[in-house]
């Protein structure tokens, strides 16, 4: 069976289990059915072996414990989880919320944007068509009047009017889709500013609440409700847990002690969910206070700027009008977040009564006489002096006890089991007691264990493991305690889906990677061609020039002491010429070259040579005359 097979097998059992429980007149969510499914299959009563296909008996065995389970009358357990998923449905947190608001408040009014965009009015009439369609926008984005109001209308018209007449339609119309949206988004908050203003001068305000007095007003009164609910929950379970212990040390068996946990659950689940709820109405008298003060900031200064003038620079109004507009969806803000606190508190409410009603008032007296009942509050006070705290083990070599004293942001250690005791859950059968975090923060594998007394800190500290597996097999017999516990991390091996080829495995664990894919658009940006574009350089400068309008301006220019110094300064200089000089004359003298030859060495006729020296050298005045 393939991994879609295996969702599809899932999506037909749930879906099968729904339509029983519709036939027998109970009607429940998917989401609910996905849970018990799962809740049935951890369940080791049911002996559901997750490593064997499941036969087709199986399957029916699953739907038959899956809808007599839902099916069950005054079922405490039943109704955690009908709460659980209640509000894992219902709420989120504040940003989110708000988020998601805005979300949808947008598509809702893309209709009504989508026709002023894409509006090509032409004639006087279509243009007047045009302009109050634009009104009503403003109107259903600000939230301040009905449209179908004839005197919010005016009023709304004459404060655009102000800001944008009717003769500039013809240049809203030329804008782009995306210009046109933010100039709508603009103009709503500029007329919202004018006409708060106007309000708080006295000379307007039609169909504008007073938001400020009304939260003034509603947050005492959801306060004072979700610290009521929530003081009836403690109560209950400073009874039930009295009761608990007694049976614990007397062996009693009156009342069922399974039932008697299962209370003890819903009530904790109870409480836990009114804190977060009470939390958020906290920061919303936080957020209200500062605008508050914003809003007197914001008045204050629009008067002194306006006071009594018949003209005023629109960029030093126009601002503060937006800055203004944005602070009255502050409050509007507000008021929708406690209107949803408020419905889920009041939603919250029945599934919280089923415990009064298998363990009526009247029974519960009877069993407490005599018993000493302690709140948390009075517990955790019992456990906070410094004797009460775990002092040096030296046989927890491996494991370390953290304290204020010697933990930075001790208050903000993200403790095991939403803070509630992990010996007592282990060692006493799912009860739930607070940890006093002074007794010791018992650090384990990256993990944080607070505890309600020393005793049992020391004791879970000797086999933590032990310990974390039992309180996984009461959370498989509880399955509301996955979430209450938030356990989730323990648990997220198991999830309903196929597991491998075979028929009939619910069970496996989630695949971390897989091979995805998406498509985009092909163009996402809309495409848009500027008219006014030019590419040749000498059009800009003409532009530019005529732009400038230089005919019509001076030019002036001063000098300072300063910038005498600053002047560019140049000098010349002359080049040395080439040039030259004789000093003497060239002048020279020559001697006269010997010349000396011996004649009658050749031809004489007799034997005996007669030579003799002839001297034909010049005398130097000779010489020198034929050299001139």
């Amino acid at each position: 069976m393939s991994r879609a097979q295996a969702e599809s097998v899932i999506k037909n059992i749930i879906r099968e289990i729904a339509q029983e429980c519709a036939v027998k007149g109970q009607a429940v969510s998917e989401t609910l059915v996905a849970f018990m499914v799962k809740a049935v299959v951890l369940d080791p009563d049911n002996q559901f072996n997750v490593e064997r296909t499941l036969t087709k008996d199986d399957v029916q065995k699953l739907i038959k414990a899956c809808v007599d389970r839902l099916l069950m009358k005054n079922s405490p357990s039943l109704d955690t989880i009908k709460m659980q998923v209640y509000f894992d449905m219902n709420y989120t947190n504040r940003n989110e919320f708000l988020d998601e608001h805005k979300r949808v408040l947008e598509s809702r009014l893309q209709p009504v944007m989508r026709e002023i965009t894409d509006s090509r009015a032409r004639t006087r009439e279509e243009l007047e068509g045009l302009y109050r369609k634009i009104v009503s926008c403003v109107l259903l984005r600000s939230g301040l009047g009905s449209p179908t109001d004839i005197s919010v209308v005016r009023e709304a018209t004459a404060a655009l009017q102000s800001v944008f007449p009717q003769t500039e339609l013809g240049t809203f119309m030329s804008l782009t889709k995306r210009d046109k949206e933010r100039q709508l988004t603009e103009l709503t908050q500029i007329v919202t500013g004018i006409r708060l203003f106007n309000k708080e001068c006295g000379k307007g305000g039609e169909g504008i609440d007073n938001l400020p007095s009304i939260l003034n007003e509603a947050i005492p009164t959801a306060t004072a409700n979700v610290e009521h609910e929530l003081g009836t929950s403690q109560m209950f379970i400073s009874r039930y847990t009295a009761l608990v212990e007694r049976q614990q040390e007397e062996k009693l068996e009156e009342p069922d002690p399974e039932l008697l946990r299962q209370c003890i659950i819903n009530c904790r689940q109870h409480e836990t969910f009114l804190q977060v709820l009470l939390r958020d109405i906290n920061t919303a008298t936080d957020q209200v206070a500062v605008l508050e003060r914003d809003l007197r900031s914001i008045l204050i200064q629009l008067q002194n700027t306006i006071q009594s003038k018949t003209a005023v620079p629109t960029n030093q109004v126009y601002p503060r009008f937006i800055s203004l507009a944005k602070i009255w969806t502050g409050f509007q803000d507000e008021m929708v977040l406690l209107s949803v606190i408020s419905n889920i508190q009041a939603n919250l409410e029945p599934f919280a009564k089923s415990h009064n009603e298998v363990l009526p008032d009247a029974r519960i007296q009877d069993l407490l006489t005599g018993l000493i009942i302690r709140s948390d509050v009075e517990r955790v006070a019992e456990t906070s002096g410094i004797e009460q705290r775990v002092q040096h083990a030296p046989q927890f070599k491996n494991l370390e006890f953290l304290f204020p004293e010697t933990t930075k942001n001790f208050v903000k250690l993200p403790l095991q089991y939403k803070g509630f005791c992990g010996f007592s859950i282990a060692a006493h059968d799912r009860l739930l007691l607070p940890g006093n975090p002074l007794v010791g923060v018992l650090r384990y594998k990256d993990h944080f264990f607070c505890f309600a007394n020393r005793d049992g800190a020391l004791k879970f500290a000797a086999d933590p493991d032990k310990y974390i597996a039992r309180i996984a097999e009461a959370a498989k017999r509880s399955p509301e305690l996955i979430q209450l516990l938030d356990l989730h991390m323990q648990f997220s091996t198991i999830t309903p889906y196929g597991k491998s080829a075979e028929p009939g495995h619910m069970i496996e664990k989630p695949i971390t990677k897989r091979d995805s894919g998406i498509q985009t658009e092909v163009h996402p940006i809309e495409s848009y061609i500027d008219p006014k574009y030019e590419w040749n350089e000498w059009e800009l400068r003409r532009k530019a020039i005529k732009l400038a309008n230089l005919r019509t301006r001076l030019t002036h220019s001063v000098q300072t002491d300063g910038s005498n110094y600053k002047r560019d300064n140049a000098t010349q200089i002359y080049l040395p010429r080439e040039k030259g000089s004789q000093t003497k004359r060239e002048h020279g003298t020559s001697v006269p070259k010997p010349s000396v030859y011996i004649a009658g060495l050749r031809g004489c006729p007799s034997t005996t040579t007669e030579a003799y020296k002839v001297d034909l050298t010049l005398n130097v005045d000779a010489h020198n005359d034929i050299c001139d």
